[in-house]
């Protein structure tokens, strides 16, 4: 794959994971919090901070999601690794969700 085939890819990506009702909850709690920042007066280095974690943040629901959309294809019915893969995806999602919160408590009480 070739740096000129990647946009229209990662388009498609985006354009599918826009399609996730945990993804547009998590742009909101961002753009949220990124109010907030501005309106508590966030320095410039704090405010990247917090845009750098929503990209973090993104990245990490695209790969839940991917890692969803093959276990589904893979095991259409139930089963227990399955259910292992989905939770543990679910959880790296939890985990930045947690350090978002984390760190912007930190920057808004300090």
């Amino acid at each position: 794959m070739t740096v000129q085939e990647k946009p229209p890819h990662s388009l498609a990506g985006l354009q599918r994971l826009a399609r996730e009702s945990a993804f547009r909850q998590e742009v909101l709690l961002i753009l949220g919090l990124l109010v907030v920042f501005v309106v508590f007066g966030a320095t410039l280095p704090e405010i990247a901070g917090l845009l750098a974690l929503g990209l973090v943040l993104v990245a990490t629901e695209a790969l839940n999601t991917a890692l969803e959309v093959l276990v589904d294809h893979l095991s259409p019915g139930w089963s227990a690794w399955a259910k292992d893969a989905k939770d543990l995806g679910s959880l790296a999602v939890a985990c930045v969700i947690g350090a978002v919160v984390l760190y912007s408590g930190i920057v808004l009480i300090w």
